[in-house]
Parts: C-alpha cells; sequence; structure tokens
C-alpha cells in the first residue's frame, strides 16, 4: 500500500538539512511516495552573510522546492525539522506552521502520523524541548504522534533519543549513526501510516 509523506524543515547551516534528506530517503525505501520542502528563510541577507557557513547552504539548496500548504493536504504522514532555537522552533518553521490554521479548522492533518527531528549546537542545547514543542502542534493538530521511541539498535547508536532525531551540531555534519536513526524514523513513520492507512480503508 502507498503512502505519501512530507518532510518539510528548515535549516540555516545544513544539519537539519541533512537530516531531512535521511528522513526522506527512509520513507522512500520503506515504500513511501515522498516530497522533501523547505519552508521559506525569513532572515535578512546582512545576517545570513556574517556566517559564511549559513550563506553556503543558502546557496547550495536554492533548488529544493518550498513548502506549500498544498503539501499538507497531500500527505498522508508528516516529518518536521527545526534547528533549536532557545529550546524551541525556529521562526522559520513556526511561521509556517503558523499559516495552517484554515487546514487545521477541516481537519487536514487529523488521524495523520507525524514525527519530528532536529539539531542543537551542543548534546543537551535544546533538542528533546524543540521535538516536543514540535510535538504541541501535532497534538492540536489531531495527528498521531510517532516517536522512534527505543524500537531499534540504530536509535541508541545515535544518542538514545526515543523523542527524535537529534544532532549536535558542534561535532560537525552529523555521522553515519545518526543519518541512519533519521531513515529509521522515516521507515518508522512510513511504517505506521501504512498501517492507520489500511485500517482507515477497511472502516
Amino acid at each position: 500500500m502507498s503512502v505519501k509523506v512530507a518532510v518539510i524543515y528548515y535549516s540555516a547551516t545544513g544539519a537539519v538539512h541533512q537530516l531531512a534528506q535521511a528522513v526522506a530517503e527512509g520513507a522512500e525505501k520503506a515504500g513511501a511516495e515522498v516530497r522533501l520542502r523547505r519552508v521559506p528563510e525569513l532572515a535578512p541577507d546582512t545576517a545570513i552573510d556574517a556566517n559564511p557557513a549559513w550563506r553556503a547552504h543558502v546557496d547550495a539548496t536554492g533548488d529544493v522546492e518550498t513548502a506549500t500548504l498544498e503539501d499538507l493536504e497531500w500527505a498522508d504522514a508528516y516529518a518536521l525539522g527545526s534547528p533549536t532555537r532557545f529550546g524551541n522552533v525556529a521562526a522559520q518553521l513556526k511561521q509556517y506552521i503558523d499559516t495552517t490554521g484554515g487546514l487545521w479548522q477541516r481537519g487536514v492533518m487529523a488521524d495523520k502520523p507525524a514525527t519530528a527531528f532536529t539539531s542543537a549546537h551542543n548534546p543537551h542545547g535544546g533538542n528533546e524541548s524543540t521535538l516536543l514543542a514540535l510535538y504541541n502542534t501535532f497534538h492540536h493538530w489531531g495527528s498521531v504522534i510517532v516517536s522512534p521511541g527505543f524500537t531499534d539498535p540504530a536509535v541508541y547508536a545515535a544518542g538514545g533519543n526515543p523523542y527524535g532525531t537529534a544532532h549536535p551540531a558542534a561535532n560537525g555534519a552529523p555521522a553515519e549513526n545518526v543519518l541512519q536513526a533519521a531513515r529509521y524514523q522515516g521507515a518508522r513513520l512510513t511504517k505506521i501510516a501504512k498501517r492507520l492507512k489500511g485500517l482507515a480503508d477497511t472502516v
């Protein structure tokens, strides 16, 4: 049974982008049709240009399609990713979320599985609180939260975060063990989406 997964993210210097790609790969390998989408950048060019890594990432990912509300209507499942900003969701992704009121009123996201991933500078720099903040959104949407839990060795190998894949960016780019955990998370989301869609089709 084919399901559609929307991987929607914001990334400043690339770590969350790499996690998003891995989540998408895992979902595709599990049989999903995937849309990988980035939300629009809100920061001024002066701020971006002050950080060479930020500018390089913006320039390198210009070909990634921008997320729209139609992506949420299209999808059977969602994976949202954001870097940590003071233990919370980055403004760029939050702005996109804040435009979903009309879809929420129509119940578009209700009963659809959803998961989240993140990256902070330090291992304890707000990763878990950012994931839980994204899960607050899913509660309001009426979505079915699909965290990785401790359901696969890949979770332990990447640091053992049951809430979602998280990367300490101070360590550099995500290592293979972290990317593998993100792939597992995308595959798990797809598996649960297939089960829910199968149940819905038989009711």
